[in-house]
This record gives structure tokens, C-alpha cells and sequence, in this order.
């Protein structure tokens, strides 16, 4: 649990967290792709967002100037990640139906192998 901090201590924080929440969101496939996000930037994505609702519960003063530039810029990164959510969705439900298909293939190749051997 982190402590209640100063705005100014929170503020540097939320910047290093809005910081790497925009890295981790460029690593991600845009709107338009097919190649599924990978599990690297998600997990990067969930902590930072993990990181910043600590800091966010523990700020004392919420009306500091700089602190209210820092939430605007937090808020744009993770309404950038909300309008990338449903691709992601998508091209997630396209790579399990394939991975499905594989192991079906698979498993198709496998039982065919096993009644061939015993043709033999």
C-alpha cells in the first residue's frame, strides 16, 4: 500500500505512469491490424494502470494545478487504451478460432498417423 503522499510526489508519479502507459499503448497493434496484442504490453498496461489506482487513492490534495495537468494526460492515455479495447478483443477471438483450427488439424493429423500405424 502506498502512503498518502504529497500532490507534487503524486504528480511526478502519474507522469512516469502516464509515460509508460503511452509506450506500452504504442506497442500495441493499431484499430485495423490482425496480429493480436501480445501478452507482454497487456500485463505492462495492467500494471501501470494497477500502479496508478494506488497513487490516485492516495493523493491528499486533488486540487493542485499540476496534479490536475497530470490526471487530464492519465485520462487521455487510458481513454486511448478504452478505444483500442474492442480491437484487441477481436483480434484476440481471431487467434484462439485459429489455434482451435490448428489443434483440430492436429489432432485430425495425429488420429491418422495412429489408424495408419495400425494398417501397417
Amino acid at each position: 500500500m502506498i502512503p498518502i503522499a504529497a500532490p507534487g510526489e503524486c504528480a511526478h508519479a502519474l507522469r512516469e505512469t502516464t509515460r509508460r502507459l503511452s509506450f506500452w499503448l504504442d506497442q500495441l497493434p493499431d484499430l485495423n491490424s490482425e496480429t493480436p496484442a501480445t501478452p507482454q504490453p497487456i500485463a505492462a498496461l495492467l500494471s501501470e494502470l494497477l500502479r496508478a489506482g494506488e497513487w490516485l487513492r492516495a493523493i491528499d490534495d486533488k486540487a493542485d494545478p499540476e496534479l490536475q495537468r497530470e490526471l487530464a494526460d492519465y485520462r487521455k492515455q487510458v481513454e486511448r487504451l478504452r478505444e483500442l479495447l474492442p480491437s484487441i478483443h477481436r483480434a484476440l477471438l481471431r487467434e484462439r478460432a485459429r489455434l482451435e483450427q490448428e489443434r483440430e488439424r492436429l489432432n485430425a493429423a495425429g488420429e491418422w498417423a495412429r489408424v495408419s500405424r495400425q494398417t501397417l
